[in-house]
């Protein structure tokens, strides 16, 4: 004889909490966008490495179509318009985010995340050059303006003064074209009120990933993966801060308390590398929490605080995104992660949608692996195309690091 299973009832969560405040800021987001197409302004499709100082300063409402490519795959919704994309001539090998997109600007009416469509569109390729073609597309189906800014890979170590002049005059003039196509004015002042709020976020953003390095962590990893998109969206806007103020503090108060929001014994600490993939999101965490694995470092979700003290420095910080800068950069900025939060093993993501990333993280992480004598695995995978991705494998990987790392453990 079967039992009806009752649904244990959900916690309410506490609406001053971290959680609550930054769940509202993006639910605002998104109703937000829908207020002001309403009112009859006109709405910005942006990169999320686009910088936001400038379209914060003129007042202007934008959205993410990354943000919500991620959220639409979080919800099961993918694969549905991967496929939409791909019979309409888009190769399944490029990034599985442009294909939800451009097949959104379709389907016009995607319920796992809807926004506005847009009447310009925001790119920048420090991310990667596909961003080029993906948002140049949608700017010809829609007919519809593109503001472009390049910003070069740089193969040195720092950012020269001659990439900062280069970058500059683009920053410039995609000020002057947004005032023309939105009527919106640039105000000096309110462009420094913008930048110390920006910092004020991106500090307080930093300090909760900081957490990690305790021991036993005051959080799983992964829920940084949910945070960040605040980070990526609102990093000008004084309720971020806040936010993320209140977050590290209540990390604070759990290091003090010894508590965790890791629901397992720590036994494990790993390093993630890479996006996240969304519509495997709970199995991927069920399985290393399963096993006592913490995420306790990614630069993933540190990528999006940016640190800087005047407009050319805004610059530099733009210049300085992980997908931007040579593999000897890249490879000493995680080096310091593991060694900062005392990872003991490197989980890699190849990523099929991210193949700038993945490419030349075999190189990178095997420097990581020695540099930091940690053992090193992968697993094949996707940011938002669920076809790409075998729980078997990620299992396996998994429990192969795992062994590894025990053994290690117990060598010591």
């Amino acid at each position: 004889m079967s039992e009806e299973v009752k649904a244990a009832p959900k916690k309410e969560v506490d609406p001053n909490s971290a959680k609550a405040r930054l769940g509202k800021i993006i639910e605002d987001h998104y109703n937000n966008l829908w207020v002001a197409k309403e009112k009859g302004e006109k709405i910005g499709w942006c990169a999320s490495n686009f910088p936001q100082e400038i379209w914060q300063t003129l007042g202007l409402t934008v959205c993410y179509p990354e943000n919500q490519a991620a959220a639409i795959a979080a919800r099961g919704a993918g694969a549905k318009c991967c496929e939409t994309a791909e019979a309409n001539g888009y190769s399944n090998d490029i990034c599985a985010y442009a294909r939800i997109s451009l097949a959104y600007t379709e389907l016009k009416d995607v319920p796992e995340q809807n926004m506005p469509q847009p009447d310009y569109m925001l790119c920048c390729n420090n991310i990667c050059n596909q961003m080029i073609k993906w948002y140049e597309n949608i700017a010809k189906k829609l007919n519809i303006p593109m503001i472009m800014i390049d910003i070069p890979f740089n193969p040195d170590y720092k950012v020269s003064k001659e990439q900062i002049s280069y970058v500059k005059g683009q920053f410039l003039d995609a000020i002057k074209q947004l005032e023309e196509i939105t009527g919106k004015k640039w105000s000096d002042e309110r462009f420094k009120e913008v930048m110390e709020i920006s910092n004020r976020t991106s500090r307080a953003w930093l300090k909760a990933t900081s957490y990690c390095k305790y021991e036993p962590s005051p959080l799983n990893g992964f829920d940084l993966l949910n945070h960040m998109a605040v980070a990526v969206c609102a990093r000008g806007t004084v309720e971020a801060a806040e936010a993320f103020e209140k977050l590290a503090e209540e990390y604070e108060e759990s290091v003090k308390e010894g508590k965790s929001t890791f629901r397992a014994e720590e036994k494990y600490r790993i390093m993630f590398e890479g996006i996240a993939c969304w519509p495997h999101l709970r199995f991927t965490a069920t399985e290393l929490k399963s096993r006592g694995m913490n995420m306790v470092a990614t630069i993933y979700a540190d990528a999006f605080g940016f640190i800087y003290d005047d407009f050319d420095g805004l610059i530099e910080a733009y210049c300085s995104v992980p997908n931007s800068i040579n593999l000897e950069k890249s490879r000493d900025k995680r080096v310091q992660i593991v060694k900062n939060n005392g990872a003991k093993g490197l989980l890699v993501h190849t990523n099929r949608s991210c193949k700038l990333w993945s490419g030349f993280m075999y190189e990178m992480s095997r420097q990581i692996g020695e540099v930091c004598d940690i053992p090193v695995t992968s697993f094949d995978g996707d940011q938002a195309d669920p076809r790409n991705f075998s729980e078997a494998q990620y299992a396996t990987r998994v429990q192969g690091l795992m062994e590894v790392m025990e053994a290690r453990k117990g060598g010591k």
